[in-house]
């Protein structure tokens, strides 16, 4: 079985929204970390990942999460990612790694791209 890695972007209102897919490990994880930068770079401060297809997550691909939260702060932005509880396969391999890592709580959590989006929504309690 071969299982690609795909980053796909776009916009939506403010919001820059990437869709991530496949795993996100030590291998993937510097694609992640460069469409993030290229998206500041652009004047995105506004940035929704979409994690909701990314079935494998290790600690390269927390760091970027981590990485992706720090840049986005220091230029006043806002991050949320879409982690739903019943994501990619069995439950959001993502959610329960950042949850593990006592790190969930770092994040605005929503549970698909049209909360995210949205103004009135609440972000899921960690």
């Amino acid at each position: 079985m071969v299982v690609t890695f795909k980053v796909t972007g776009g916009e939506q209102g403010e919001w820059a929204v990437l869709q991530v897919s496949g795993e996100l490990d030590l291998v993937t994880s510097p694609v992640l970390r460069q469409r993030v930068h290229d998206m500041v770079a652009e004047g995105h401060h506004c940035l929704v990942l979409d994690l909701s297809e990314v079935f494998f997550c290790d600690s390269s691909g927390v760091g970027v999460l981590i990485a992706a939260r720090r840049l986005i702060r220091s230029c006043q932005g806002r991050l949320r990612l879409v982690l739903p509880a019943r994501g990619a396969a069995d439950g959001s391999h993502v959610n329960r790694v950042l949850g593990a890592l006592g790190v969930r709580r770092l994040f605005d959590v929503y549970g698909d791209v049209d909360a995210a989006l949205g103004d009135e929504g609440e972000p899921l309690s960690a």
